[in-house]
């Protein structure tokens, strides 16, 4: 697993192309035009080679929730650039690469902020991470990003703009090496998980009815688990026999915390026979061997 390394600020020109950048803005009040503070961190081959932050003057009001949140008043950007200022800075970056932000407020809220001031629109491929995320952990009770930071072990500052944009940034790295899904890739729409496979007429599993969580019903799992005669079944439900859990023991918080686990110990304490196990105590290997001696 990669670990986050500190960054130097550095001159554009003079650095290596990044793969992608990310970006963060706080507002100062309900209008996402009034930004108050941008933070970009571009990543490289897994590492963070560029950083900018900087505090803006939104030439709007200071509504006090959102100084609740971020801590930033109007007394801190007295003197600091507005957003027309920095227009080229932030276009310099984003413009032609692929953008990350975690959910699309910061798309949302760069548009009409370019609108507002007068600047052409910032022309980038967007990257959301919650997408990513949810994509990655689907297991997650909740991809929020500061959750996320936590779950992961990313230092993280919840609300200072450079903060969440570095976490961001990791939230792609990470999921990156966890799934082995490239950046491209992830640029792409998601696949839909076909059918399940049919199960084999005789087999060790025959009788089964499996859930799996962890990887789509039409994966590796699902077509060995198939192949020994076992039926996959979409959701657990009250015919459901087993719930394998992808992966290794014990069950992590994710697991435990996801709607399949939590439905699965329910039917259990009404007297259901659901078990549930992981793919490593389920041994199909062991199995398949078993029934192929007999």
């Amino acid at each position: 697993m990669l670990d986050p390394a500190p960054a130097s600020q550095t001159d554009v020109a003079d650095m290596l192309t990044p793969d992608f950048v990310v970006i963060d803005v706080e507002t100062a009040c309900s209008r996402v035009s009034s930004i108050c503070q941008v933070g970009i961190v571009g990543f490289r081959d897994g590492r963070e080679i560029f950083e900018y932050e900087t505090l803006v003057d939104p030439r709007d009001e200071f509504n006090v929730f959102n100084t609740r949140i971020h801590g930033i008043t109007e007394q801190d950007v007295t003197g600091k650039p507005c957003f027309g200022d920095i227009h080229g800075i932030v276009d310099g970056h984003l413009s032609g690469r692929t953008t990350v932000a975690h959910s699309y407020f910061d798309k949302g809220a760069l548009a009409a902020a370019c609108r507002i001031h007068d600047r052409p629109p910032i022309e980038t491929v967007w990257l959301d991470s919650v997408r990513v995320a949810q994509r990655a952990w689907p297991d997650l009770a909740s991809h929020r990003l500061g959750g996320l930071a936590q779950y992961l072990g990313i230092a993280h500052q919840h609300h200072d703009a450079l903060s969440d944009a570095r976490a961001a940034g990791w939230v792609i790295v990470k999921a990156i090496d966890h799934t082995g899904i490239a950046l491209d890739e992830w640029l792409k729409p998601p696949r839909k998980p076909g059918p399940a496979p049919r199960p084999a007429p005789t087999g060790p599993l025959s009788g089964e009815r499996i859930a799996i969580l962890g990887e789509p019903r039409d994966g590796r799992l699902a077509n060995a688990i198939a192949a020994l005669g076992g039926r996959i079944v979409s959701a657990v439900g009250n015919t459901t026999t087993m719930l394998v859990i992808t992966g290794r023991a014990p069950f992590s918080y994710s697991v435990r915390n996801s709607g399949a686990y939590r439905r699965a110990e329910q039917y259990r304490r009404l007297g259901g026979t659901i078990r549930v196990v992981s793919e490593v105590e389920l041994d199909l290997p062991a199995i398949a061997a078993s029934f192929t001696a007999a």
